[in-house]
């Protein structure tokens, strides 16, 4: 029977490779380390490339049983960035050279058993290697080392090398409405490769099949068949794995020759039906706009290097608190951790093949070919997985080249489309959907460009894999309209998408702000393309991802209300990001107005942005007496000018002032008082505003705005109980700094202290980077179980009794 062991502890490692560590004795300077690890742990900003860039030496010593004689024993490497040569015993027995999909290598013919083994790597993740994606410039880091996990495996002589497990798709009309009531007879086949004795003959051998729910391990089938026959079970009852109800089950086969089972293996999967059609992307028969992000893999400090819970989050930061359904792996397979939640989720995946733009010669081809076919095998069972990227991101065309990725790519998986990323109109499609990095829109151009002007095959789907990032880069610290502009060009393009039925969908670039080389980035090593920072908390483009899901209530103001941080002291426009029924409008508790509808240019939207148009409301007729119709013409120049001022004052806000002065006798003293009093409220207290977001009659979620008095922190952790299971695990925190009310301060920028106690260690700096009033930190366990606890500060001079957080943790042993 397999056994699988986990072998991410007591590796030592090196900055430079050196022959010392193929052997057992004593290397000098060596640093004990746990995987996932980086090669170098990284500043927040302001660093070179080079840092990483070195050729390096990771070692562990293993005894290996007496009772593995007879057997066979690999080890598994889930990614090593990015050249990776293994040696036992200071033989070398193989290298990979890609630094993002998983390799095995065997260890049976070099192992010394009953006393210690010496497994060396030397990792090369120096930029100047003949393989994807180097080769030229790229705009993300690439870092280094061992990041992903490691295990030992030991098998009888025969065992599992490849599983493809296929489900069929259920036949006939699917109800759309009633997608988690739906009930079918599924069908799972097959298609299995062995490795190994080649003395065992195949009709020796027989298979079990077992079908199991993954929610609750309830058994929903099961046969016994010879290994020659088809292998493939009927599951009855079968339900569908979709965006809203993703159900998974678990396919185990268990190998055997006459009663020994020599070998078992699971693998999860779902049923579902999805298609690319000329019109459009169809998830178990309904049309379905696929609505997602671009998501890199890395990390503040620890690039690459994060374990299963870190992974896991990713997703569900996606899922949960962006509210999209869908996600781009660019430009790289990534952790089979992030992947699973995926599917758990019911998040779709688009991944990719390696590589950014370059294409080199038939050598570093060859190689593609192999991360290729790595990518497909290795991720082929996920049903979130709905479309392989099969071009070198944003590359010229290549027929010859891009012929035989996509032949292998449906060769190796007939069940799915192909797609390639190109920045192109017109290009050669050779793939089932043109996907297309859509920069077009700059602010004022249409929020996308029309899939006729783009593809040169109408019959084909068509998704736009990228939109915004460098066209706007946007800080968390920006000024206020910067912000908001970031935030309206996501709609823009949203809306757009959403407006032109026979675009698939899109990914916006990009879920968050990546550390990148000097060619590209804001001149410190960042490039602030995301809708969140390096630490996963929202800018303000977050909310309009968020507020178009109807899970968990979203309101968000864009607006501090200070006028002061605007040109000539207008508020400019201010909007309402929300997924509420309305939202009503207070100042100073006074009600002002309850918002009901969208802004109208933003008509396919889900949940259009509000724009807030009055800050007057009926005070007037209230205090001064006024008429309705009094009201609602002072109220209305009143209301301009407060957001765009006196320069350039249309004609029928004109008319509407000289109406007032004629009619209703109102001076320039008395306009000017009665700006003063309901909308500047020069000297006077501060003014409150309070929204109130409103869905199904109940206000469900409250912002309010007004001057800062006072700074608070919000500190949360991802998870307070941490597990040391098969390695670290690491809690990520995220830091805000805000006002008395909760509001973020985009302009505080000073680091705050961490302090902590207990089986935990911070991965960075003493302190939280605070960038745009947010920040955050990692903390990862040590190794042993116990209670710990952190604690971060605002300084002295800002403190009180807000001003001073402690979370605390749990670490179990699993």
């Amino acid at each position: 029977m397999r056994e699988s062991i986990s072998f991410n502890d007591g590796w030592d490692f090196c900055p430079e490779f050196r022959e010392e560590l193929l052997s057992d004795g004593v290397v000098a300077g060596a640093e004990k380390v746990r995987i996932p690890h980086s090669v170098k742990l990284t500043p927040f900003h302001y660093f070179d490339a080079s840092l990483y860039q070195m050729i390096s030496g990771y070692r562990r010593v293993f005894t290996a049983k007496e009772e593995w004689k007879g057997r066979r024993v690999f080890v598994r490497f889930m990614a090593v960035a990015h050249g990776a040569v293994v040696y036992l015993n200071g033989k070398e027995l193989f290298e990979h050279r890609c630094g993002y999909t998983a390799f095995e290598v065997e260890l049976t013919g070099a192992l010394r058993y009953g006393v210690e083994n010496v497994l060396t790597v030397k990792v090369n993740s120096r930029e100047d290697q003949n393989f994807p994606p180097f080769g030229h410039v790229i705009d993300y880091l690439t870092y280094g080392g061992i990041y992903r996990e490691v295990s030992l495996i030991v098998t009888e002589s025969v065992r599992f090398s490849d599983v493809f497990v296929m489900p069929k798709e259920p036949e006939g009309q699917i109800p759309k409405e009633a997608v988690s009531k739906y009930r079918f007879s599924g069908r799972v086949e097959t298609d299995i490769t062995l490795d190994g004795d080649e003395d065992i003959r195949p009709e020796e051998l027989s298979l079990e099949l077992t079908v199991s729910r993954r929610k609750n391990g309830e058994t929903v089938a099961s046969r016994r068949l010879p290994f020659s026959e088809a292998a493939g079970i009927d599951v009855p009852e079968a339900r569908l794995w979709d965006t809203t109800s993703p159900v998974l089950y678990a396919l185990t086969l268990a190998l055997y020759r006459g009663d020994e089972k020599l070998d078992e293996l699971t693998e999860s999967f779902g049923f579902r039906r999805s298609e690319f059609r000329e019109d459009a992307y169809y998830l178990n028969g309904r049309r379905f706009k696929i609505r997602g992000l671009n998501r890199h893999q890395c990390y503040p400090y620890a690039g690459y290097a994060m374990p299963a819970s870190q992974q896991a989050a990713d997703a569900e930061i996606l899922r949960f608190e962006l509210g999209v359904n869908a996600v781009r792996t660019s430009h790289y397979p990534q952790s089979q951790h992030f992947i699973d939640r995926c599917d758990e989720l019911g998040l779709l995946v688009f991944t990719e093949i390696p590589g950014w733009q370059h294409v080199g010669d038939q050598a570093w081809k060859e190689q593609a070919f192999v991360n290729l076919e790595e990518m497909v095998c290795q991720y082929r069972n996920h049903p979130s997985v709905i479309l392989w990227g099969v071009r070198i991101n944003e590359s010229l065309d290549d027929d010859e080249f891009y012929e035989q990725t996509n032949a292998m790519a449906h060769a190796l998986d007939p069940t799915r489309p192909t797609g390639g990323v190109r920045y192109l109109e017109k290009s050669h499609l050779l793939e089932d959907v043109y996907t297309f990095n859509d920069f077009s829109h700059e602010g004022t151009a249409p929020g996308c460009k029309k899939k006729a002007a783009v593809t040169p095959d109408m019959s084909k789907a068509y998704l736009i894999s990228e939109y915004n990032g460098h066209m706007f880069p946007t800080k968390s610290f920006d000024d206020e309209e910067h912000r908001l502009e970031h935030a309206l060009r996501h709609c823009n393009v949203l809306d757009a998408v959403n407006e032109n039925r026979d675009i698939a969908g899109s990914f916006g670039w990009c879920m968050f702000d990546y550390n990148t080389h000097k060619d590209f980035g804001s001149g410190d090593r960042i490039c602030y393309h995301g809708v969140m920072d390096m630490f996963r908390n929202p800018k303000l483009a977050a909310y309009v991802y968020a507020s178009q899901q109807n899970r968990t209530p979203v309101l968000e103001v864009s607006s501090s209300m200070d006028i002061g941080e605007h040109p000539g002291g207008n508020r400019g426009a201010v909007y309402i990001f929300t997924n509420a029924d309305s939202v009503r409008m207070y100042k100073n508790d006074v009600f002002i107005k309850e918002y009901t509808e969208g802004d109208p240019k933003y008509s396919h939207l889900r949940h259009a942005p509000m724009l807030v148009d009055d800050y007057v409301g009926d005070q007037m007729k209230v205090e001064e007496g006024f008429s309705d119709h009094q009201n609602s013409i002072v109220k209305d120049a009143i209301n301009y000018i407060a957001r765009y001022g006196m320069g350039n004052i249309p004609l029928d806000i004109k008319l509407k002032l000289a109406e007032a002065m004629t009619i209703y006798h109102m001076t320039f003293d008395r306009a000017y008082q009665l700006y003063g009093k309901y909308v500047g409220n020069w000297g006077g207290e501060s003014t409150v505003f309070r929204f109130d977001a409103v869905k199904d009659g109940k206000v469900v979620k409250s912002v309010t705005k007004s001057a800062v008095e006072s700074l608070s922190l919000d500190v949360r952790a991802d998870h307070t109980v941490l597990t040391e299971g098969d390695t670290y695990d690491v809690a990520a925190l995220r830091i805000r700094v805000c006002d008395g009310y909760g509001n973020v301060q985009p302009f505080f920028h000073t680091p705050l202290p961490l302090k902590l106690s207990g089986p935990v260690e911070l991965i960075g700096p003493a302190y939280a980077e605070i960038a745009g009033g947010m920040g955050g930190a990692y903390l990862r366990t040590t190794g042993e179980a116990g209670e710990a606890e952190i604690t971060v500060s605002l300084p002295e001079e800002y403190k009180n009794d807000k001003g001073s957080v402690t979370i605390r943790f749990r670490v179990e042993k699993k």
